[in-house]
């Protein structure tokens, strides 16, 4: 009997390790490390424990191949973590793991370019986007509610389509927003957030209507449609979020490349940074962990606000 309930406190513990990580950085170190034993398959190397110099190699591999710098970055990362997972110290940290730090250094100094980010979607751009969903429909209605919370919260996609009915307190000010794990939380503490309602975009007003419609108060928030928009059980994914916002920006007469799932939360940092919102009540909403990223919306909203050559240019 001891050696099955050994092997099923083993299982849970390794449970609780996983989900020390986001499942979508799981999902990603996954791949990256069946990215990585493949290669080391082809080479004849030993993948775990590997050497430093044969990681060294496969990060100048995956560079030369065109793989961008920061997810060169998140293979080394990924080789890390199944090292530490097994008891084996990390390539990058050991002793002789210098010229992998020169190698990692020199493919962000050749191979590094600007990033690209995603457009925001600020109030003007979200109000055009709610437009181009009119109708009563289970599908507008439920879209336009996306849209809505989805930026007047500054939530990833990720957290959009996690919530429940229970994540929503209705409030006189508008509502509050439960969200119980997010990227930046990863004990799992949750976190509350406030969402405004006034004559804007209306994000309460929206979601109300969305779960009238619908009918449930149970649940998943944001529910699957069938392509008859028969309402199911289960929730919509994050990619349907991504593909929403680009569809909406289409419709809205905008290059919807330039648009992801990314917009809303950007949207509503832009928004309220260019509108004179500190960093601090920005952060009460967005839930950084640092003002650092912030400070960087901020900045892009006051680029030209008393430029040093507004007086003769």
């Amino acid at each position: 009997m001891l050696p099955g309930i050994v092997d099923h406190e083993t299982e849970r513990a390794d449970a609780y390790a996983r989900a020390a990580r986001a499942g979508n950085t799981q999902r990603a170190y996954m791949a990256d490390w069946a990215i990585f034993t493949a290669w080391c398959e082809a080479r004849g190397e030993c993948a775990l424990p590997a050497n430093t110099e044969c990681v060294r190699r496969f990060v100048a591999y995956e560079a030369d191949r065109g793989i961008k710098p920061s997810t060169v970055e998140r293979r080394l990362a990924a080789i890390g973590h199944f090292h530490r997972a097994e008891s084996f110290v990390a390539p990058p940290a050991r002793p002789d793991a210098g010229r992998l730090r020169e190698t990692m250094a020199g493919i962000r100094a050749e191979k590094g370019k600007k990033v690209s980010r995603k457009r925001a979607a600020g109030a003007q751009i979200l109000s055009a986007m709610l437009d181009a969903y009119p109708g009563d429909g289970l599908r507008p209605v439920r879209d336009r509610a996306v849209l809505a919370l989805g930026m007047a919260a500054a939530m990833r996609r990720s957290e959009l389509v996690a919530l429940s009915t229970d994540d929503i307190t209705i409030v006189p000010e508008g509502m509050k927003v439960f969200i119980a794990r997010s990227k930046t939380d990863q004990k799992r503490e949750g976190v509350e957030v406030p969402v405004l309602e006034r004559n804007g975009l209306r994000p309460k007003s929206h979601l109300l209507t969305w779960m009238a419609a619908a009918g449930h108060d149970k649940g998943w928030l944001f529910r699957r449609l069938t392509r008859q928009d028969t309402l199911t059980d289960e929730p919509t994914s994050d990619r349907a979020v991504a593909r929403l916002v680009q569809t909406a920006a289409r419709k809205a007469g905008l290059d919807e490349r330039q648009f992801g799932g990314h917009s809303l939360r950007a949207g509503f940092l832009t928004e309220s940074a260019s509108r004179g919102a500190t960093v601090f009540k920005m952060q009460e909403v967005s839930r950084h962990k640092t003002v650092q990223i912030l400070s960087e919306y901020v900045r892009d909203a006051e680029l030209f606000k008393g430029h040093a050559g507004s007086g003769f240019l």
